[in-house]
């Protein structure tokens, strides 16, 4: 099994976190896992993103030209990284924030997330991350929820841990979404 994803989006989406949760996840599950996070110089509004790779196999480099998996929170994200997606891969776009895709995606599968809707549903419309991600493992079976779930109390500060149950929400959400196919 070998899987990777780039993650990327605004500083504030809570990219870095989701990357750091499927890392988190992975090790539950007894994969060999890298993560590399890149960000700009500010906080919030600055570009992030991350990749992160997941195998049974001893992993060579954390770097990924040609991802089997792109997750895009904002524009900028898609223009930089959609087209690097390989042939037959995933490219999973927050739709809440981008209308449509330029460009020619038609050998990749583009799934486009509504995830501040999602999130809202689930209770807290910040929790966009989560639903994508809920959508991202749903298709892809890179990890599972259950791993995801356990992964909270490492991914997150003990002061957030009262924040798993709608975190979770928000994950079956988005995982609710592409089972219903509504993409």
């Amino acid at each position: 099994m070998y899987f990777d994803v780039i993650i990327a989006g605004f500083g504030g989406q809570g990219v870095l976190l989701l990357g750091n949760l499927l890392t988190y996840a992975a090790m539950v599950e007894g994969r060999h896992v890298t993560y590399m996070p890149v960000y700009g110089v500010e906080m919030r509004g600055g570009t992030a993103n991350c990749t992160v790779v997941i195998s049974d196999q001893e992993i060579g480099s954390p770097v990924i030209h040609h991802p089997v998996t792109a997750v895009v929170m904002n524009k900028p994200s898609l223009v930089r990284f959609g087209a690097m997606v390989q042939p037959g891969g995933w490219l999973f776009v927050n739709s809440s924030l981008i209308d449509a895709a330029e460009g020619d995606y038609s050998k990749i599968k583009m799934i486009m997330v509504p995830t501040i809707e999602l999130a809202a549903k689930a209770g807290d419309p910040r929790l966009a991350n989560m639903a994508m991600l809920g959508a991202m493992i749903e298709e892809t079976k890179a990890i599972t929820q259950e791993a995801v779930v356990k992964a909270f109390k490492q991914a997150l500060d003990k002061r957030y841990h009262k924040m798993i149950p709608i975190n979770t929400a928000a994950i079956e959400e988005g995982a609710r979404f592409i089972r219903e196919g509504k993409r």
